[in-house]
C-alpha cells in the first residue's frame, strides 16, 4: 500500500498532534538531557523505571485498558512475514509526505535489519534483535532549490512481537540522549544538543497514542547547523518514528508540520491495517 490517498479516522488528531509538538518545544526548551541525533529507529534496552511505569504495557499484542486502540487481536503480527507485510504497507513513501518530495539514495533500509546506536555512539545497522519482528525505514527528501536547502526526512516502522516490547523501545528512546550525547548518523552527519521528553496516553495533549518520544536537537552537516525533530509514537505493537533534518529555508512551524502530518498518516495506517476500534 502506497497509501498516499489518507482517511484520517480522528478529526481533532492533526491539531492534537501537532499541539503535542508545540508543548514538547516548550518543555525541551526548559529541561537539558543532552546528546546528539537518531537514526530511523533505536536498538531495544532496559527501561528505565520511570520510564516504563508511564507508560504501562501488556504481556502480549493486546492492548492495555488506558489505550486510544483496541486492534484486532487476529491482525496482530505474530510471524515476520505478516510484520513486514504491515511495516512496508505503514511506511512512508515520498508522496506520503508531500509533492515535493523525493526519495533519497538508498531510499530503504536492509531488510531484516534495525537501526542501533552501537557503544561508541553511531547509528548502525544489525540483525532484528529478539522481541522485533520486522522494522522498515525509508529516506526520502526536498531537493534543493529557489534559496532552500536540501531537505531530509526519515519514516520507520517497527513491528514488536509484544506490547511489552514495543513499550520497552520508547524507554530506551528516551535514556539514550543520556548514554551518548554526540551521536553519528552518517560519515557526514551529526545530531548535538539533543533533548528528549515523553508523552504517555492521556498526558499533555497525546489522545492519539499508547506512548510518544519527542528528542530535539541540532543537525550538523559540512558546515551547516540547523534544527533536527525525532518523533517515536507507539501504538500497540507497533512504533513508528518520525525524522525531519532542518535546512536552509526551512522555519521549525514548517519542521512541525511534516512531522505531524507523518505522524497521522502512518498511525491512521496502523489502524486501518489492525482493524481495531478507537
Amino acid at each position: 500500500m502506497d497509501g498516499d490517498n489518507v482517511v484520517v479516522r480522528g478529526r481533532t488528531w492533526p491539531w492534537r498532534l501537532a499541539a503535542s509538538v508545540g508543548a514538547a518545544a516548550v518543555v525541551l526548551g526548559g529541561c537539558g538531557s543532552g546528546g546528539d541525533g537518531k537514526a530511523a529507529a533505536p536498538s531495544p534496552s532496559a527501561p528505565s523505571r520511570s520510564a516504563a511505569e508511564a507508560s504501562p504495557s501488556a504481556p502480549s499484542g493486546d492492548a492495555s485498558p488506558l489505550t486510544p486502540f483496541r486492534p484486532d487481536p487476529a491482525k496482530v503480527p505474530t510471524t515476520r512475514s505478516r510484520a513486514e507485510a504491515l511495516a512496508t504497507a505503514v511506511v512512508l513513501r515520498p508522496r506520503g509526505w508531500g509533492p515535493d518530495f523525493r526519495a533519497q539514495r538508498p531510499a530503504a533500509s536492509t531488510p531484516g535489519t534495525v537501526a542501533v546506536l552501537n557503544e561508541r555512539c553511531r547509528w548502525e545497522r544489525r540483525p532484528l534483535p529478539r522481541g522485533v519482528l520486522a522494522s522498515a525505514s525509508r529516506y526520502n527528501e526536498i531537493p534543493a532549490a529557489d534559496g532552500r536547502g536540501e531537505l531530509k526526512v526519515t519514516a520507520s516502522v517497527t513491528v514488536h512481537a509484544t506490547v511489552r516490547d514495543a513499550d520497552e523501545r520508547l524507554a530506551a528512546t528516551l535514556e539514550e540522549p543520556l548514554r551518548c550525547r554526540r551521536q553519528q548518523v552518517r560519515a557526514d552527519e551529526r545530531i548535538t544538543e539533543l533533548m528528549s521528553v515523553a508523552t504517555p496516553y492521556g498526558q499533555g495533549n497525546n489522545t492519539f497514542a499508547d506512548d510518544q518520544v519527542v528528542e530535539m536537537g541540532k543537525y550538523l552537516t559540512g558546515g551547516s547547523e540547523r534544527a533536527y525533530r525525532w518523533y517515536v509514537t507507539r501504538l500497540g505493537t507497533v512504533t513508528l518514528a518520525v525524522s525531519v533534518k532542518g535546512a536552509k529555508g526551512y522555519s521549525d512551524d514548517e519542521l512541525n508540520k511534516y512531522t505531524s502530518h507523518a505522524n497521522v498518516t502512518m498511525l491512521n495506517r496502523v489502524q486501518s491495517e489492525l482493524g481495531g476500534d478507537s
